[in-house]
């Protein structure tokens, strides 16, 4: 399945709503999409409320944009978990560095 990502900008901070599903086949569009972001910001917002499920190609995505986020003193927020994704998160440690509200 593909994922769409739609990116939105305001008030110093850029959003990414992601419908799909965060995968081996979509990561590598995620990532491209999302880590030259913090070159230009310093909050970026991705909304989760349209994504499926998350492989561990996925994680390794976030992992890196979190890391990359506080190597350019900037933040990743995700918003809009569903339960199954925060048992993912929770399962593999990831809901203890993520910054999820």
């Amino acid at each position: 399945m593909a994922m769409n990502i739609n990116k939105t900008h305001d008030d110093g901070k850029i959003s990414l709503t992601l419908t799909g599903n965060l995968d081996t086949s979509t990561s590598p569009q995620f990532s491209k999409t999302l880590l030259p972001l913090f070159d230009e910001e310093k909050l970026v917002v991705l909304d989760f409320s349209n994504v499926a499920y998350v492989s561990s190609a996925g994680l390794r995505v976030l992992i890196t944009g979190h890391e990359t986020a506080k190597s350019k003193k900037a933040t990743m927020l995700l918003h809009g978990v569903s339960d199954e994704i925060m048992s993912i998160f929770k399962m593999t440690g990831f809901s203890n560095i993520l910054n999820i509200e």
